[in-house]
């Protein structure tokens, strides 16, 4: 696609936000809100995009983080009284900004619970401890920050342990993501929130969705056709987002602009 194009699907959007009674802006947190950490995740949202979140969220937007850790945890890295609505572990949990809280219910059997144990006990023995971590939705393994070789031997590593459990329980999937890997249970993905979110939301209401990692191109082909799908990368890439935005220049330029034409309806 052309930057010109690329302009104007964003232009169109931007004029349909200027006559909407309501809007929805979802940002991943990992990697756009936040940088990507290899460590225990707890990183703080960058200053200036918060602060520009904030704004937008007084013109009758409603802003939606997302992020793979519990919204407990996101909600205490953001520091302040002030918080957006929250979908941690992939939309399994809501945290809204007036604090209630729900979660997806999971009826997830026994012997997949099991099959999780065994895995963490496996990458014990092989010495990733350090690079998994646990969710609602499954384990993990990332290879962020390391040298090639020492990713290449994280990632035979972690195929070499997960890649046989899927096979022993067909239920369970292998799920890439922006460096790294993820066992993942039968739970709805980032993507069925999505859609559910769509299904549940009137069809005049402009939605965006800002996303980062290779995991997130689900989620843009589940609303391509319906709103604005954004990837935010410094190095483009193959994506089936609309646009393409810098994270130092565009998306902060892209939110005074989603302001401006909200102001505009006021």
């Amino acid at each position: 696609m052309s930057r010109s194009f690329l302009s104007e699907v964003t232009h169109i959007f931007l004029n349909e936000i200027t006559h909407a009674e309501e809007r929805i802006l979802m940002v991943n947190y990992e990697g756009v809100l936040a940088p990507l950490s290899h460590e225990d995740g707890t990183t703080a949202p960058d200053p200036e995009l918060w602060g520009l979140l904030k704004d937008v969220m007084e013109y009758r937007t409603r802003v939606i983080t997302v992020s793979r850790w519990p919204a407990c945890d996101v909600a205490s890295w953001f520091g302040t009284e002030q918080i957006p609505e929250i979908w941690g572990n992939d939309g399994l949990e809501r945290l809204l900004a007036g604090g209630q809280y729900t979660c997806w219910e999971s009826h997830t059997p026994a012997e997949l619970l099991r099959a999780l144990a065994e895995c963490e006990l496996r990458f014990e023995e092989v010495g990733l401890t350090n690079r998994m971590s646990t969710q609602l939705s499954g384990v993990t393994i990332n290879w962020r920050g390391l040298t090639p070789s020492e990713k290449l031997n994280t990632k035979i590593t972690a195929y070499s342990v997960l890649q046989p459990l899927t096979v022993t329980y067909p239920a369970l999937r292998l799920v890439p993501f922006e460096e790294g890997l993820g066992l993942r249970l039968p739970v709805p993905s980032k993507a069925d929130v999505m859609q559910l979110l769509l299904d549940t939301t009137p069809p005049n209401t402009p939605i965006a969705y800002i996303g980062h990692s290779i995991a997130d191109e689900e989620t843009f082909r589940v609303l391509n056709g319906r709103g604005l799908t954004i990837l935010v990368r410094s190095v483009p890439r193959f994506t089936a987002a609309q646009s393409c935005l810098n994270l130092s220049d565009d998306l902060p330029s892209f939110l005074k602009d989603w302001m401006a034409a909200s102001v505009s309806d006021l």
